[in-house]
């Protein structure tokens, strides 16, 4: 009778939820496919988003700045025949906030300080489930919890956006793990690729980004990027956010308001995906584009969505580098498979195009990689013009760029001289009576049990990462740099599983008889120092961690070892949520 009472609670809360967002009745994916079928691609540009510099110019020099970035609900045009949609912005201002929010643009070398503020209305504009761990105000008052976490950022734990760091409008509520409403970032580590700033508030992250609280965060030195040669300029190097969305007809957010297994959670489902493609927050935008090499930093903002993405006319993505870092040297692919939170730095030279357009096409299974295929719309992402040879308005011979022979080096994997070697084991758990999945652990324990990884700083250690589930997880560390060295396919999969939910100890399970299958190779252009690896199911991936800084192995510039920590997950944002998220605490020598 409780459990059938607190049942009861749990489906009228996240009813009241759904209702006070005014949200439609439920609405199914054919008539999702249809609204998205509605808009027609390639009708709006590729916007350029808003840059906001970190850092001031004295005397000729650069030096360390203050910036102020609010977060704001206001409308947005997704497309030219969408109405205006409600979503939640990062910007300056609320007239200047943009979907995704300003890039952000620092130098290595030069601190920046950023104040976050929340000025979000009492209620969600999308549904949320109050049964996952969750950050909820206490005051009565309502708000929504935010918190922004510089994700590949190398910074102090104060400044990390921790989960439980969260506050609502006017610090009116703060979390567990609040310190301080301004964030420091040396901006220490090395330049290349993209890093990106989000939403990472406890239980609301897939909410929170869903609706829009995401921007892209570019890190630059000239003095040794120059001379690499690399398109450089706003029109030439342009930063290409992916993130998938559903639409109702009237222009809003599409969120379920039931989720897969309602008597356990009313609202969670165990991934999220859009029928439409955005790109910079415009639905299957197109790129005019010269005859000339382009360096596009592509990130994937989606809750849920791998993209392997290639480019119809057949051209090759030259990739320089991966999540914050730099290859040795240049990978050409013709495929790029980018998981959920991952970054690629790749450079297409138009020049070799011999069509007038280029599709940019998404073949990933969702979820991935043993989904559905993606179809008509969620299968095509934005299309690129590229300019007559006739018309010659930009000469080839004036693009003096290049894609060079090789890039940056970093600290070598050394994984022979790992300090520890621990085992990371990724559950999904189901319920008995209906199958469907009720939440996902790492290592069978909650964020709030006790922190279990605590290394040093300065230290290498090898984290050996166990799948047992049936997705592809996106693994994400706070702080730390890392690279998976190989896969190992488990044999005797069941079996090893069975044991593993009864004693959650892998040396105790024989992972070594286990762990004996297929090697897979990581890709030769996810050989660098990343902040997410892709972890296959049913695999074993040996992945060496850096716990310093990978550019001169030295230790970090700042107390790594102070409160609240940090944390690493799942960036399925509904698994992180739903609850494949754990403490990371680094411990004095």
């Amino acid at each position: 009778m409780v459990a059938a009472r607190a049942e009861l609670a749990a489906l009228l809360l996240v009813a009241a939820v759904c209702a006070a967002t005014g949200f439609m009745p439920p609405v199914t994916e054919d008539t999702l496919e249809k609204v998205a079928a509605s808009l027609e691609m390639y009708v709006d540009v590729l916007p350029q988003m808003p840059k906001v510099l970190g850092y001031s110019i004295k005397h000729g020099r650069p030096t360390p700045t203050h910036l102020t970035i609010g977060m704001y609900q206001k409308k947005w045009k997704f497309h030219r025949d969408l109405p205006a949609t409600t979503v939640f912005v990062f910007g300056t201002s609320a007239e200047s906030a943009t979907f995704p929010g300003p890039t952000i643009e620092a130098l290595q070398g030069v601190p920046l300080s950023v104040t976050w503020e929340n000025h979000l209305p009492d209620r969600h504009i999308l549904p949320w489930d109050p049964t996952v761990p969750t950050a909820i105000p206490r005051s009565g008052r309502g708000g929504v919890p935010t918190v922004v976490h510089l994700h590949g950022g190398v910074h102090p734990p104060q400044s990390d956006g921790h989960a439980n760091a969260w506050f609502t409008a006017g610090f009116r509520d703060t979390g567990p793990a609040w310190m301080t409403p301004t964030y420091a970032y040396p901006n220490a580590q090395s330049p290349g690729g993209a890093l990106w700033y989000h939403d990472h508030a406890l239980g609301l992250t897939r909410a929170n980004l869903l609706a829009g609280l995401l921007g892209a965060y570019v890190l630059r030195n000239p003095w040794v990027e120059a001379p690499l040669g690399l398109p450089r300029g706003e029109e030439f190097d342009r930063v290409l956010v992916l993130a998938d969305r559903s639409f109702y007809a009237d222009g809003e957010l599409y969120m379920n308001c039931t989720g897969d297994n309602p008597r356990v959670h009313p609202q969670w489902q165990p991934e999220y995906f859009g029928e439409a493609v955005t790109v910079n927050g415009k639905a299957w935008p197109f790129l005019p584009v010269a005859r000339r090499r382009y360096r596009f930093r592509v990130i994937n903002a989606s809750n849920a969505r791998f993209f392997n993405l290639s480019l119809s006319n057949g051209l090759p993505f030259h990739v320089v580098g991966s999540d914050a870092s730099y290859l040795p040297r240049p990978v050409v692919v013709t495929h790029l498979l980018v998981a959920v939170a991952e970054a690629f730095d790749v450079v297409v030279d138009f020049s070799e195009s011999v069509t007038p357009e280029a599709e940019l096409i998404n073949t990933a299974p969702y979820p991935y990689p043993d989904g559905d295929a993606p179809n008509h719309l969620n299968g095509k992402v934005m299309k690129f013009v590229v300019e007559p040879p006739a018309k010659k308005v930009w000469n080839h011979h004036d693009d003096h760029s290049r894609v060079p022979a090789r890039l940056l080096d970093y600290v070598k994997v050394a994984e022979e001289k790992a300090a520890r070697r621990r085992y990371i084991v990724m559950y999904e758990y189901e319920d008995e009576a209906t199958g469907a999945p009720t939440h996902l652990y790492i290592n069978g324990r909650r964020m709030e049990d006790p922190a279990t990884e605590t290394p040093r700083p300065g230290t290498t250690e090898v984290w050996e990462v166990i799948n047992l589930t049936q997705d592809n997880h996106p693994l994400h560390l706070h702080l730390a740099t890392f690279q998976a060295v190989r896969a190992r396919e488990l044999v005797g999969l069941e079996e090893f599983k069975r044991c593993m939910e009864r004693l959650n100890d892998a040396v105790r399970c024989d992972v070594g008889r286990h762990a004996v299958g297929e090697e897979v190779a990581v890709p030769e252009h996810e050989r660098t120092w990343k902040n997410v690896v892709k972890i296959a199911p049913g695999f074993m991936t040996t992945v060496v961690v850096k716990f310093l800084m990978v550019d001169t192995g030295r230790s970090y510039p700042f107390d790594a070892t102070a409160e609240p920590g940090y944390v690493y997950h799942c960036h399925i944002l509904d698994h992180e949520d739903n609850a494949m998220i754990r403490p990371l605490k680094l411990i004095k020598w």
